[in-house]
């Protein structure tokens, strides 16, 4: 194409779509949102459920299996197992957006790790990986 429109490189190559290999501060603080508004969903429903004298099964299992946000290591929050993976894990950030209009504690426990890599309906919780990794 010619004149002012003319398509640079990066414009045809989609350099400019690229994901970046790390996570910014800004991505990170919505990651550590996101585990922190789970852990608020478990707590309540936890002390809503001791009030009316009785428990769930699944609440008691996720408290003792999962940890908490502040629990977990770094490479845990930002990284999940991936046996195809060079090394073992990969980044978190998403090709696959978010659906507009759904809050995040909305979703928090059925989507812990909104932003996997990962088709939705095969998403487990991303907390626990392989011993080892």
């Amino acid at each position: 194409m010619f004149g002012p429109f003319k398509s640079t490189s990066p414009l045809s190559s989609g350099l400019l779509w690229k994901i970046p290999w790390r996570l910014s501060s800004m991505q990170k603080a919505r990651q550590r949102k996101r585990l922190r508004a789970v852990d608020n969903v478990v707590a309540c429903v936890d002390t809503a459920l001791r009030k009316q004298g009785s428990s769930m099964k699944e609440i008691e299992r996720w408290k003792t299996e999962m940890p908490r946000e502040e629990e977990m290591r770094p490479k845990d929050k930002y990284t999940i197992f991936d046996r195809k993976e060079k090394r073992y894990r990969k980044g978190i950030h998403s090709r696959f957006g978010r659906t507009n209009g759904e809050h995040e504690t909305e979703r928090a426990l059925a989507d812990e790790c909104i932003d996997a890599e990962l088709p939705k309906w095969t998403r487990v919780s991303q907390r626990i990986n392989p011993p080892g990794f």
